[in-house]
C-alpha cells in the first residue's frame, strides 16, 4: 500500500475562507456576464431534516488547525454538486502489545504519556505528542494459522494527524525503542494505509459509491470552501455507505472534452512564446443523449459554425480568461482529451504563467487552489513504463484517453486518428502545425476550419469513452475493489487488492502487517505448458478450459496466507487430513472446514457477485443499467484475476511465494492430470472409436484430437470429456467445454490459427494467437497476407489458391504494385536517458533535441532502424523530433552494397518526396518469408518453393534517383517513352515507335484517365472525412493508407501529364 499521501495540505482559517467567497462570488459574476448562465446546473433543493444521498467522485483530507477533516466531492441524483467536510475520524494503527505491559487503563495512560515523551524528543514531530489514545484490543496477525482462536493483544493507537502513524512507524524501525522499561516491537500493523482509504474501509464506503448523510450542517455561502453548490458539516458516525443493490446507477456526471490549438511560426509549438489560438469545448451529461453545449474559443474573428458557438477574441489573455470562467462556471465533474495530461493543461498553465495573468489555474473545486503539474510516470499494456504529468484537479475527475489506450490496447500507433478508426472506424482531417499559422494568419474563414478541425478533437474521446464503455469500467472497478476512483488513474494493480483484503479481514478481526519487501532473487516455476504438437489439423480439435483456473484453485485449496503453516500440523493441533499439502513446494494450508481464508472469501464474494450481475444483465433491458452491469461483471472478473499476482509480486504489498508457487504447482498437477486422463478414457483400448491425442495445453487450456469426428461430434466429446474430469477435481474448480476449432493450425507455443466454432451450424470467426495478423510490428503487408492466407486455408480450405495468393502478392511487390502505405514498419521508441532525471533538470529536457544527434542511438546497444529513422527526423527538425514512448514509422530502401540495414531504413514521406527505390528483397526475406514459411511449414510439402520460380524474376527496375549518392555521378539521358531506347533530348519516342504515336497516345491517356479516377477518390474521400467539400486538402495523418496514396497519386499525375505534354509536342 502506498505511504499516506492524499492529504492535500490546504490549512482553511476564516481569511482564506472569506478570500474563497469574493473569489467565487468574482467569477459567478463573470460567468452570468458572458451568458453562460443558460448552461449551469440547477439550483439546489435540501431539506436539512431528511438523509441526503450522493455519489461519491473522490475522497482526500485537509488539515484543519490541528485536526484532521475528510473531505467527499460527489453529486447527487438530481445533478448538483456536493462537498462533504467529515470530521472526528482519527488516523490509526496497530502494534503488537509488549509482553511486559499491563493493561489496565491506569497502566496503558502510563504507557501513552512515556511513549509520547520520547517521540517528542525526536526531531520528526518538532515536540508535539502525536498519540491521542491507546486501545487494548484482541486481534490476530494475518500471516500464518496458529491455531484455533489465537488471538492476542494489540494496541490500537490513535493519531493526532495522519502523517504520524508513518513518522511513528519509521521511529519504531530504530534501536532507541524503551518505554517504560520495555522494549517495542518493530514490526506494525496497517500503518501505510492512506487516510482518505482507511476512513473508507471503517465505514464500508466504495469509490463512485453512493452515501448517505444524517445529523449535517448545511454550510452557508460565507462559510463554503468550494465552488460546489452544497457544502455540508457531518460527524464521521453519521456517515453510512447506501449497498450497492439498493443504488447502482450513476449520477447525471457533466462531462467536458476540451481540445487546444496552438500557431507556431516555426517547428513544434513552444509555450514560452507560441499562442493558444483555439480551446474547443463539448459538454454533456451522463445518459444523456444530446450535447449540453459546444463552444470553441477562437484568437481572432471567426465565422459561424452550426450548431457550436464561437467566442471570438482579440487578445490571447481574453481567451484564456474566459475559458476559465466557462469551466468553472459550467463545473464539469469529469474532465477528458485526447493527451491533455500531458499536452493541453500544462500548456495552458504554462501559457497563462508565461502571459503573467493573475489567479489563473483555478480548474478544480477549491477557488484559491491553483493547478500545479508535475512530473509523473504510469505503466502501459504496450509500451512499458512511460512518463506523464500529474496535475492536481480537485474534485473533478481526469480521464485522458490517450493514457487510457495505451494502458489498455496494443495497437501500431497511439495517434487520435488512428484509434479513432480502430474503434470507431471514423477518420479526421489531421491538419499539421505548421499548417495552422498560416490558416491562423488568414481570414475568418480559414479560423473557421481550424475550429471545425478542434472541435472534432475535443468531441472523438467523448465517443471513445462512450464506446468502450469506459466510465462505466471504471465506476465498476472502483466499486468492486473499493478504492476512489482516482487511484485506477495513479496507482497500480496492488492498492485494489490489499483494499479488499482490508475490508474482509476487518470483519475476522485479523489486522495486515506492514512489512518492507526488498527484490529477490528466489523464483517459482511458472504456468506449465505441454508442448505442441505442430501439424495442420483438417479434423475439429476440441478445447477445454478452466474456469478461473487460478481462482478456483486458491477456493479449492483454501490458500491464504491466514491457513499457510509455517510450522508441522502436529505443532498446531491439525492431523494430516485436516491439511492440503501442495504439490513440488510442499507448502501446508489448512482446509476450509479448520478456518476458511480470507483470499477465498473474496474470491467467492466476487465470483458469486459476477454470476448475480450476469443474470442481471441477461435479464435487464434498460441500455444504460446493462451497461453499468457489464461494466461490473467485467471489473468482478479482472479483481478476482488479480488476486494470484497480489501473492506474487515480489516487491508488493504482502508478497507470498508459497501461496504463488503453489497454485501454479496445482495448476501444472491439473494439466497433466486432464492430459492423461483424456488419453486413457478415450481410447480404442477402452472402446473409443479413435485414440485421442492431447496436442496442445497452455496454462488453463488443453486441446484435445478426439479423432476424425464431425464439429457435432467433437463437441459432444468436448462436453462429455469436462464433466467427466470436473468431477475429479475439489469444488469449485471446473473443466468447461467452450469451443471447437476446425481447421487448426498449430504452429508453435502460444502461436496458433483456427476457425472456431461454439456451435455445430456455422463458425463464429477465425481466432489467431502470435501470430502476423495481430502483430503490430509488422508491416501491413504481411499482416493482410496472413489474414488471406488463413482465410483460403481455414475458411475455404483451398491449400492452392492460398499459394497462388502468395505468389500473386510477391510477383506485385517485385515489380512496385504494392502501396507504399502496405510496407510501412513501426517500432517503439524507448526511454531517453535525459529524462531519467525525472524532468527535474529542465535545462537539459529543453534542449534536449537540439544538441548531440546520436542521443536516441545510444539508449540502444546496436543501431536499429527505427532510432535512426527518428534521428534523421531530430535533424530535419529539431522541434518535431519524436518522443520517448513514440512509435516511428519507417520503409527499408535500397542501399550500398554492404550497407546494414539500420542505414537503409527512411521516413515514409520522404521516400515519396524524393522516389528512393525501395529494397523490396528485405521485405520478401525478412518480413515476408519466416512468417509464411511458419504458416505453409504443415501445409504444403516444400513451402520454400513459394519463394522461387517466375515469379520472382520479373523486377521493377526504378529511376536512378539525382538526389541520392549514385544518382549525383549519372548522367542523365533522354529515354523513348514506349521502348526507352535513348533518343534526343527534345524527342517523345524513337524513331521505330514513331508510327505508334496515336496507339502510344491512347494508352497513355486511358493511364492519365485513371490516374484521374483514383486522384479525385481519394481527395473526396478527404474532404468527407475534413467536412467541406471546398476547402483544400491540408490532412497530414500518417495512420490513413490514403495519405500515402494521395501523394503518390499526385506524383503519379504530374509524371503522366509531362508525358503526354511531351507526346503532343511531338506531334505538333
Amino acid at each position: 500500500m502506498a505511504e499516506q499521501d492524499d492529504d492535500v495540505g490546504a490549512i482553511f482559517d476564516q481569511q482564506n475562507i472569506k478570500r474563497i467567497y469574493e473569489e467565487q462570488q468574482r467569477m459567478e459574476a463573470k460567468f452570468k456576464e458572458s451568458g453562460w448562465q443558460l448552461f449551469s446546473r440547477s439550483p439546489p433543493k435540501i431539506n436539512s431534516s431528511k438523509p441526503l444521498q450522493f455519489m461519491q467522485l473522490e475522497c482526500d483530507y485537509y488539515t484543519q488547525g490541528q485536526q484532521s477533516v475528510i473531505r467527499m466531492f460527489g453529486v447527487t441524483a438530481e445533478g448538483n454538486s456536493i462537498l462533504c467536510h467529515v470530521y472526528n475520524f482519527l488516523s490509526f494503527f496497530y502494534m503488537q502489545a509488549p509482553v511486559e505491559l499491563l493493561l489496565e487503563p491506569q497502566h496503558i495512560q502510563q504507557f501513552q504519556k512515556e511513549f509520547n515523551i520520547l517521540l517528542a524528543k525526536q526531531k520528526n514531530f518538532g515536540g508535539k505528542e502525536p498519540i491521542l489514545k491507546i486501545e487494548v484490543c484482541q486481534k490476530e496477525s494475518i500471516r500464518y494459522y496458529k491455531g484455533d482462536n489465537k488471538k492476542i493483544n494489540y494496541l490500537k493507537i490513535y493519531v493526532v494527524q495522519p502523517v504520524f502513524v508513518a513518522q511513528i512507524r519509521n521511529f519504531l524501525k530504530s534501536d532507541n525503542r524503551m518505554v517504560c522499561d520495555m522494549e517495542l516491537p518493530q514490526l506494525t500493523f496497517e500503518s501505510n494505509i492512506p487516510y482518505a482509504l482507511r476512513f473508507m474501509i471503517e465505514y464500508d464506503i466504495v469509490g463512485m459509491g453512493w452515501i448517505e448523510l444524517k445529523n449535517y450542517v448545511i454550510r452557508d455561502d460565507q462559510n463554503k470552501i468550494s465552488s460546489c453548490q452544497i457544502e455540508i458539516n457531518v460527524d464521521c458516525q453519521h456517515v453510512k455507505s447506501i449497498p450497492l443493490d439498493e443504488i447502482s446507477d450513476i449520477a447525471p456526471l457533466r462531462i467536458l472534452s476540451f481540445d487546444i490549438e496552438c500557431a507556431a511560426e516555426k517547428g513544434f509549438p513552444n509555450e514560452e512564446h507560441d499562442p493558444i489560438i483555439q480551446i474547443s469545448c463539448i459538454v454533456k451529461v451522463h445518459n444523456r443523449s444530446e450535447e449540453l453545449i459546444r463552444v470553441v474559443f477562437t484568437l481572432g474573428d471567426c465565422e459561424k459554425i452550426p450548431g457550436a458557438w464561437v467566442k471570438s477574441f482579440q487578445k490571447e489573455e481574453d481567451l484564456l480568461n474566459e475559458f476559465q470562467v466557462f469551466f468553472s462556471g459550467l463545473d464539469p465533474d469529469i474532465i477528458i482529451g485526447y493527451n491533455i495530461q500531458n499536452f493541453d493543461i500544462p500548456y495552458i498553465l504554462n501559457r497563462a504563467h508565461n502571459l503573467r495573468l493573475k489567479n489563473y489555474g483555478i480548474f478544480g473545486r477549491i477557488p484559491t487552489t491553483q493547478s500545479v503539474i508535475k512530473n509523473g510516470k504510469f505503466l502501459s499494456k504496450a509500451m512499458g513504463m512511460r512518463e506523464t504529468k500529474d496535475i492536481n484537479i480537485e474534485g473533478r475527475i481526469q480521464l485522458d484517453m490517450m493514457i487510457h489506450m495505451m494502458k489498455e490496447h496494443k495497437l501500431s500507433s497511439f495517434s487520435l486518428n488512428n484509434v479513432s478508426f480502430q474503434f470507431l472506424k471514423q477518420q479526421k482531417e489531421d491538419v499539421h502545425y505548421s499548417i495552422i499559422y498560416t490558416l491562423q494568419n488568414k481570414s475568418p474563414e480559414t479560423r473557421k476550419r481550424i475550429a471545425v478541425y478542434c472541435l472534432k478533437d475535443a468531441e472523438l474521446p467523448i465517443l471513445l469513452m462512450d464506446k468502450l464503455c469506459c466510465l462505466y469500467n471504471y465506476t465498476e472497478m472502483a466499486r468492486v475493489t473499493g478504492v476512489p476512483i482516482n487511484y485506477l488513474f495513479m496507482r497500480g494493480q496492488q492498492i485494489k487488492v490489499a483494499s479488499q483484503l482490508l475490508r474482509k479481514a476487518k470483519h475476522y478481526d485479523f489486522i495486515i502487517p506492514t512489512e518492507h519487501f526488498k527484490s529477490t532473487d528466489q523464483e517459482y516455476q511458472g504456468a506449465f505448458v505441454l508442448d505442441p504438437v505442430k501439424n495442420f489439423y483438417k479434423v475439429p480439435i476440441a478445447t477445454l478450459d478452466f474456469a478461473s483456473l487460478y481462482p478456483s484453485i486458491m477456493m479449492a485449496h483454501n490458500m491464504c496466507y491466514s491457513t499457510l503453516l509455517n510450522t508441522s500440523p502436529n505443532r498446531v493441533g491439525l492431523e494430516e487430513e485436516q491439511v492440503t499439502i501442495s504439490p513440488e513446494t510442499n507448502a501446508i494450508f489448512v482446509k476450509p472446514n479448520i478456518r476458511k481464508g480470507m483470499l477465498p472469501l473474496i474470491l467467492e464474494d466476487l465470483i458469486n457477485a459476477r454470476k448475480k450481475a450476469k443474470n442481471q444483465l441477461a435479464q435487464e433491458t434498460d441500455p444504460f443499467k446493462k451497461a453499468v452491469l457489464d461494466g461490473r461483471q467485467l471489473a468482478l472478473k479482472i479483481s478476482a484475476n488479480s488476486v494470484y499476482g497480489f501473492t506474487g509480486a515480489q516487491v508488493g504489498q504482502l508478497p507470498c511465494l508459497e501461496i504463488s508457487a503453489s497454485i501454479t504447482s496445482f495448476g501444472r498437477q491439473m494439466i497433466q492430470f486432464t492430459r492423461d486422463t483424456v488419453l486413457e478414457h478415450y481410447s480404442k483400448k477402452n472402446g473409443a472409436q479413435f485414440d485421442a491425442e492431447v496436442i496442445y495445453g497452455d496454462t488453463d487450456s488443453v486441446m484435445v484430437k478426439f479423432g476424425d469426428y464431425s464439429v457435432e461430434q467433437a463437441m459432444a466429446l468436448g462436453r462429455e470429456a469436462a464433466a467427466l474430469i470436473s468431477k475429479k477435481f475439489i469444488q469449485p474448480i471446473k473443466l468447461e467445454f467452450e469451443k471447437v476449432y476446425y481447421p487448426y493450425l498449430l504452429m508453435n507455443r502460444k502461436r496458433y490459427a483456427g476457425q472456431l466454432w461454439t456451435k455445430p451450424d456455422k463458425p463464429d470467426k477465425i481466432d489467431t494467437k502470435g501470430i502476423e495478423s495481430v502483430r503490430r510490428d509488422n508491416c501491413f503487408l504481411i499482416r493482410k497476407m496472413v489474414t488471406e492466407i488463413l482465410y483460403f486455408l481455414l475458411i475455404k480450405q483451398d491449400e492452392k489458391s492460398a499459394v497462388q495468393y502468395t505468389k500473386e502478392q510477391i510477383r506485385n511487390l517485385y515489380l512496385n504494385k504494392v502501396d507504399i502505405s502496405e510496407l510501412v514498419i513501426t517500432k517503439s521508441l524507448n526511454s531517453k536517458k535525459e529524462d531519467k532525471d525525472g524532468g527535474k533538470d529542465k535545462d537539459k529536457k529543453k534542449n534536449q533535441n537540439e544538441d548531440d544527434g546520436n542521443k536516441l542511438t545510444k539508449n540502444y546497444k546496436q543501431k536499429q532502424a527505427h532510432v535512426v529513422v527518428a534521428e534523421k527526423m531530430q535533424n530535419r527538425d529539431a522541434s518535431n523530433a519524436p518522443s520517448a514512448g513514440d512509435r516511428i514509422a519507417y520503409i527499408i530502401i535500397q542501399g550500398a552494397k554492404g550497407s546494414k540495414t539500420y542505414e537503409n531504413a527512411e521516413d515514409p514521406v520522404e521516400v515519396l518526396e524524393k522516389d528512393f527505390p525501395i529494397d523490396f528483397d528485405y521485405y520478401v526475406n525478412n518480413q515476408i518469408k519466416k512468417p509464411i514459411m511458419r504458416l505453409f511449414e504443415f501445409v504444403i510439402p516444400n513451402p520454400e518453393s513459394i519463394f522461387v520460380g517466375d515469379h520472382t524474376m520479373s523486377r521493377y527496375i526504378p529511376k536512378v534517383n539525382i538526389n541520392s549518392a549514385l544518382g549525383k555521378f549519372v548522367q542523365k539521358r533522354t529515354a523513348c517513352l514506349n521502348c526507352k531506347k535513348v533518343i534526343k533530348e527534345n524527342e517523345a519516342l524513337c524513331n521505330f515507335c514513331h508510327d505508334k504515336t496515336l496507339e502510344i497516345m491512347t494508352k497513355s491517356s486511358i493511364k492519365l484517365q485513371e490516374l484521374q479516377i483514383n486522384y479525385h477518390k481519394y481527395w473526396t474521400t478527404c474532404q468527407s472525412c475534413q467536412g467541406s467539400l471546398l476547402g483544400d486538402i491540408l490532412c497530414s495523418n500518417r495512420d490513413c493508407e490514403i495519405y500515402y496514396k494521395r501523394i503518390k497519386v499526385q506524383r503519379d499525375l504530374k509524371e503522366q501529364w509531362d508525358e503526354i505534354d511531351k507526346l503532343y509536342a511531338q506531334q505538333q
